[in-house]
């Protein structure tokens, strides 16, 4: 069986290409992909040729955000089978490393995800109709979910994580920075787990009226009312916990004067060396805390879509043939007009 593929050569040069389709081996499903969607690393690999000191060093196909429908499973029994429809969970950790034994699976030193270049040879991405993965990378969802939402629990999985390492969010005031796909889904994260009020900045209108629709209370164009910001100022800070999600020098500076003291800073966004000073975090007692990825929530991402406790559809812009990938990256990479774009493939239901 052949398959197209949207494989990376360097950058913004991508190819749509065929490859043939491995036979599933025991322990391994074949699934037609469905739906896919562009992740800001994709993003940052077609444009930028890599993310900071990532870079792309040899062909690698994107993507890693991806449901379908399993059309062949290998003899030796599985507990998926043929005609469900699954999300594709992107990371297989190995297991063994020191990491993986301290349930911190999220940083495996062997770590296979896909579309990733951190390693050499590069993990292959998601991006294509047709491929084989392990069974156990397959989460079941309801055929009442289209693949386009369990799609997107791979990004809801990353602000579930996220949530985690803020702890207890009942009754907290959050701030989110950034209303992308992953700003707009911490806001719905934080709103399950209790959150009072969830203000979300940004500057663009289209992406947060996007946030409002997922849980934002109060949204902050900073283009053009920045002002509304200074009432969390007051009394050294009036936010309890920020998600920052831009990874934008300025965000970030303006989230640490919004912290009150002893307030959360959960840095979720990435890009290259940001300057930040450190001085009114040391005066503040402010916590700075980092998240990487997911490995039991990526499960907890596809139960919450699937039973509507969170409704991903409001971030799911528009949706291009693989073969208009160009145009699909041009579409994502705009934020006054999208906030997530897909790739819809042939099993699309």
């Amino acid at each position: 069986m052949e398959t197209r593929v949207c494989r990376l050569y360097g950058q913004q040069d991508v190819r749509i290409e065929t490859d043939i389709v491995a036979t599933p081996e025991a322990g391994q499903v074949t699934v037609r992909v469905g739906a896919g969607g562009i992740c800001g690393s994709d993003i940052h690999y077609f444009y930028e040729g890599g993310i900071g000191q990532i870079r792309v060093r040899e062909p690698i196909i994107l993507g890693h955000e991806v449901a379908g429908t399993v059309i062949a499973v290998a003899d030796g029994g599985t507990d998926v089978s043929v005609g469900q429809k699954v999300a594709l969970n992107p990371s297989h950790p190995c297991g063994e490393c020191e990491y993986c034994q301290q349930n911190l699976q999220q940083h495996c030193l062997n770590m296979r995800f896909f579309g990733s270049a951190m390693r050499l040879p590069h993990m292959q991405g998601a991006f294509r109709d047709v491929m084989t993965l392990d069974a156990k990378q397959c989460v079941p969802v309801s055929n009442g979910t289209s693949l386009a939402q369990a799609a997107c629990a791979e990004p809801l999985a990353v602000c579930l994580h996220a949530v985690s390492r803020a702890g207890d969010l009942t009754g907290k005031r959050v701030l989110v920075t950034g209303a992308g796909p992953i700003g707009a889904l911490c806001a719905a994260a934080a709103k399950q787990a209790g959150a009072a009020e969830i203000i979300v900045t940004d500057l663009q209108d289209y992406a947060l009226g996007v946030a409002a629709q997922m849980g934002a209370t109060k949204t902050v164009n900073i283009a053009t009312h920045a002002s509304d910001l200074a009432i969390y100022e007051d009394g050294k800070g009036q936010i309890d916990v920020c998600f920052e999600c831009s990874a934008a020098a300025p965000a970030i500076q303006s989230a640490i004067k919004m912290l009150r003291p002893q307030g959360i800073l959960v840095q979720v966004g990435v890009a290259g060396d940001i300057p930040v000073s450190f001085n009114p975090v040391v005066a503040k007692e402010l916590t700075i805390i980092g998240t990487h990825r997911f490995h039991t929530e990526y499960a907890d991402a596809v139960h919450a879509i699937d039973t509507g406790k969170i409704d991903v559809r409001p971030i799911i812009t528009t949706s291009f043939d693989l073969e208009d990938a160009v145009a699909a990256f041009d579409m994502a990479r705009d934020r006054s007009k999208a906030v997530k774009v897909h790739f819809a493939f042939a099993s699309e239901a």
